[in-house]
């Protein structure tokens, strides 16, 4: 209860300053007008609609644009916001054997694209591949399909991007912190661990922090990812085509003839642009802060939530003055933690099936489902956190918080923690 007691003394003094931003899809405040013209710039490229020929979308994809997935929700306050969410689901796929999980990465996995670039008329010829054989005309890219041999299948929520920024400004040290002070004050309860991929743009090992399974360590990587996983653009950090349900090195014969766009689609400026729109984004907004609130927050610390959610972090020096030494507060550790069968069942890299990150709670209330899977979706805000809440009793390392609360709290103080909840 140390680190939560601390955690709790910090989160509250600074509870004056969590509503320091306007609306949802608000700059950073403090941006100099060089930096302020980078977020418009990267904004208009965000929500820009590409297509096969111009811009290389596809063969497969998900969505023509950015904020197809990234504006709302709808019937929010956040319901215009680019950069947050339409809580769109995705699926993700493989086949689980045992403690061994394949990704069935030569069947296309473990990604679904449900879309293809489709008729013959996308196969005309075009500033990028003025002469395709006649074998193109007539010819289709058609979206996957969850291959036959795949025995786990499951839905992850978009999720919003309000304040990464700040996430990405924190040190690899700073995160590995985090999971050496939960280890010392959790000895003898579960704690995070930290996600180590490889980062492509560096060929070095870093921290994960963003994407489900922590799987992403830069708002850079996980633009480049995006654009090429999520859109079909081929860029610098991920230069190879994605192929229906088959891997890169076993793409059909023609392919490559057809390709509207066989080139690199994106020169790099791009991924920059949705880089420079994320890094810039401030933080979502807080609600109404009541004494109830400021009794639910105590109360939410005090059960062990913050074992995991943590309130608040601290960026260091910054060359961005707008990103450096600024309080902020997500509510996570952006560790992996045992979900047991909250988990998604999916593996990747260090992240098995059973370990997720833990999901930053910053923009609750504007959220119209909860959890990885939107599981969690009553109309009404307080049920489905309720929702959420139950489903926590699945998880070796979140059951006894949610226990404590079903069990050993007055329904006052049961409220307390909903209300705190519902101002995030």
């Amino acid at each position: 209860m140390l680190m939560q007691t601390k955690r709790c003394a910090l989160a509250l003094a600074v509870f004056a300053s969590m509503s320091a931003y306007a609306n949802f899809g608000d700059p950073l405040p403090g941006l100099t007008s060089q930096q302020s013209q980078a977020f418009q710039t990267g904004r208009a490229k965000f929500m820009q609609v590409d297509d096969p020929a111009d811009e290389g979308l596809g063969p497969i994809f998900n969505e023509a644009s950015c904020a197809t997935c990234h504006t709302g929700p709808a019937g929010t306050a956040a319901a215009d916001a680019v950069g947050g969410t339409n809580e769109r689901l995705e699926t993700r796929f493989g086949r689980s054997s045992g403690s061994f999980f394949d990704p069935l990465a030569s069947e296309g996995g473990s990604l679904l694209q449900d879309h293809g670039i489709g008729d013959a008329g996308q196969y005309l010829p075009s500033a990028n591949n003025p002469n395709p054989p006649a074998e193109c005309f007539g010819y289709s890219y058609d979206q996957e399909v969850i291959p036959a041999d795949a025995n786990v299948t499951a839905g992850r929520r978009t999720t919003p991007l309000f304040g990464l920024g700040l996430v990405n400004a924190l040190t690899d040290d700073q995160l590995r912190e985090i999971q050496f002070l939960e280890f010392l004050y959790n000895q003898f309860a579960p704690y995070g661990t930290l996600s180590y991929v490889t980062n492509p743009d560096t060929g070095q090992t870093n921290v994960g922090r963003f994407g489900w399974k922590a799987q992403v360590p830069t708002l850079h990587v996980f633009s480049g990812d995006a654009y090429l996983n999520e859109m079909g653009v081929t860029n610098p950090s991920f230069p190879v085509e994605n192929c229906r349900n088959a891997g890169a090195d076993n793409c059909p014969p023609l392919f490559s003839a057809c390709n509207p766009f066989p080139q690199m689609n994106d020169d790099g400026g791009d991924v920059n642009n949705f880089t420079n729109f994320m890094m810039l984004l401030a933080p979502p907004p807080r609600g109404t802060i009541t004494s109830s609130v400021q009794r639910g927050a105590q109360l939410f610390d005090a059960i062990g939530c913050t074992d995991c959610h943590t309130p608040t972090f601290q960026t260091r020096s910054n060359p961005i003055a707008a990103l450096s030494n600024k309080v902020f507060h997500p509510y996570s550790d952006f560790l992996l933690h045992d979900m047991g069968s909250l988990g998604d069942g999916i593996t990747q890299n260090l992240a098995t099936g059973r370990l997720m990150r833990t999901a930053p709670l910053w923009g609750l209330r504007v959220q119209t489902a909860l959890l990885h899977d939107g599981r969690a979706n009553d109309p009404n805000l307080r049920n489905r956190i309720l929702q959420a809440l139950e489903a926590h009793e699945q998880s070796p390392e979140a059951f006894i918080s949610e226990f404590i609360f079903d069990n050993l709290l007055f329904a006052s103080e049961q409220n307390d923690v909903l209300n705190f909840l519902e101002s995030l």
